[in-house]
């Protein structure tokens, strides 16, 4: 009897995506609509992404514009953006809404740089206690007798390399983006 692995990888794999998206949302100074994607608006009661309550584009590489279907919300985004973290003040001409991304200081940079390297920490945290709850779940089911000894060693190499691979692939995607950052 060979452990199910599909389930732990599958859980990895979603940490990888959750850190594909936080990365996304870290501004490497030119406009990308992925810093907005954490940001919501009380849309008739409910909170709404931005994207689902106005088109996003960006007509030149430091320039977003939101233009909010309904135009009663444009004050809300407005609010919005500005109580946010991502660090610019929207301008609200009455009908669209402008976000002018700076071009990013050398203190700026280091700071995204650590943030990245934080969230790549946070992602291998999340990775290793898969590995140590699928570890628990075999132990236990090794003193219940439901797998044997060599079951379980050939379990944990599996789980280790399951880990060692997806350890590689975050170290790759931090790495890609602060390599992004310093080339900005």
């Amino acid at each position: 009897m060979k452990p199910e692995m599909k389930p732990f990888e599958s859980k990895m794999q979603k940490t990888l995506d959750v850190l594909d998206s936080n990365l996304a949302g870290i501004r490497a100074g030119r406009a990308n609509a992925g810093v907005l994607n954490k940001i919501n608006v009380d849309y008739y009661g409910a909170a709404s992404p931005i994207s689902q309550v106005a088109a996003i584009s960006s007509p030149d590489p430091r320039t977003l514009t939101i233009q909010p279907w309904d135009a009663s919300l444009l004050k809300e985004i407005t609010k919005a953006i500005q109580t946010s973290d991502i660090g610019i003040n929207p301008q609200n001409d009455g009908k669209v809404i402008r976000l002018t991304f700076p071009p990013l200081t050398e203190e700026r940079r280091k700071e995204l740089i650590k943030q990245v390297s934080k969230e790549g920490e946070a992602s291998k945290v999340a990775i290793r206690n898969i590995r140590r709850d699928a570890m628990d779940k075999w132990k236990a089911a090794k003193k219940k007798s439901e797998m044997t000894e060599d079951e379980l060693k050939d379990a944990e190499k599996e789980m280790q390399k399951l880990t060692d691979k997806y350890i590689k692939q975050i170290d790759a995607t931090t790495v890609k983006k602060s390599e992004e950052l310093k080339s900005v």
